[in-house]
């Protein structure tokens, strides 16, 4: 299901929401622990999980660039700087399951923020495939299939200035 964007006082955010068949447990071991972290977002280290601490985006050119947690509780929130931008992950137990809410919030409509969108589509299919046992063939072609529809959607947004939630 694609993400819903909407506008929030002054910034817009992408809501996405997820039922996984899993516990809360097992998915926030996805989100915190390297070497689960590793199978589906091979960028992010958590160096120091807590308030306050630390995760590092490898650029993949020698470089990192260090992202603040900005909200933690253990098994239910954990939110982070994303560039000019917060990636916030909300965890709660429900009677077969976790259900994940992922929110981002976008600071400005760009080329970037496009395959950022698409990407965060494509990372929480791959948790879910990975926790189901599954694998997904091509994630460079599901990436490039969400890509046309999150620009559409910002495009859509852009035009419109719209105030109201918006989604496919």
């Amino acid at each position: 299901m694609i993400a819903t964007i909407q506008k929030e006082s002054e910034i817009y955010t992408a809501r996405y929401e997820r039922h996984f068949h899993h516990s809360v447990e097992e998915v926030w071991s996805m989100l915190t622990d390297n070497e689960k972290l590793q199978q589906w977002f091979t960028e992010l280290q958590v160096v120091d999980l807590r308030n306050g601490g630390l995760i590092k985006f490898d650029m993949q050119d020698g470089n990192f660039i260090d992202m603040k947690i900005l909200d933690y509780e253990a098994f239910k929130i954990l939110a982070f700087e994303w560039g000019e931008d917060i990636a916030r992950f909300e965890l709660s137990s429900v009677n077969d399951g976790c259900q994940l809410t992922f929110i981002e919030t976008i600071s400005s409509f760009s080329e970037q923020k496009v395959k950022d969108l698409a990407g965060w589509h494509v990372c929480l299919d791959v948790i879910e495939a990975i926790l189901d046992g599954r694998t997904i063939a091509s994630r460079k072609d599901q990436w490039k299939a969400w890509y046309v529809k999150y620009e559409e959607l910002l495009e859509g947004l852009r035009k419109a200035g719209q105030k109201d939630a918006r989604s496919f």
